[in-house]
């Protein structure tokens, strides 16, 4: 998803302001010795942009769900033998689902901040 919303953003930038977003390859007042360097990293900053947004939306995802398979698996083992350790764990179990809801609410809050703020960035 963050590849499809980055590329439109960039490619409308470039077809209605052409000229403001190349504006943001370089910006005001550089030494024209440092113009070539600006160029190349605020480039590699721009295709790095949807990268980063796929990264933190998977890591947290990921560490979310392989948490809570891991307790489930310990709930379900701990149920034959000691069923009040257990229940703990699946209360552990419970609040950490509660925990991964608002950490999906949060990253998708991130994720369309970020995205209306590379939007702004390009139109």
């Amino acid at each position: 998803m963050a590849i499809p919303l980055w590329a439109g953003t960039v490619i409308l930038g470039f077809r209605h302001k052409i000229k403001s977003s190349l504006a943001h390859f370089l910006p005001q007042g550089t030494p024209n010795p440092l113009i070539p360097i600006l160029v190349i990293i605020e480039t590699i900053s721009l295709f790095i942009q949807p990268i980063a947004l796929a990264i933190r939306v998977t890591a947290n995802i990921t560490a979310g769900h392989l948490l809570i398979h891991l307790i489930s698996g310990a709930t379900l083992a701990l149920l034959t033998i000691n069923p009040t350790t257990a229940f703990v764990t699946f209360i552990i179990l419970v609040l950490l689902t509660i925990l991964e809801f608002a950490v999906a609410l949060i990253q998708a809050y991130v994720f369309t901040l970020l995205v209306s703020l590379y939007l702004h960035d390009n139109t």
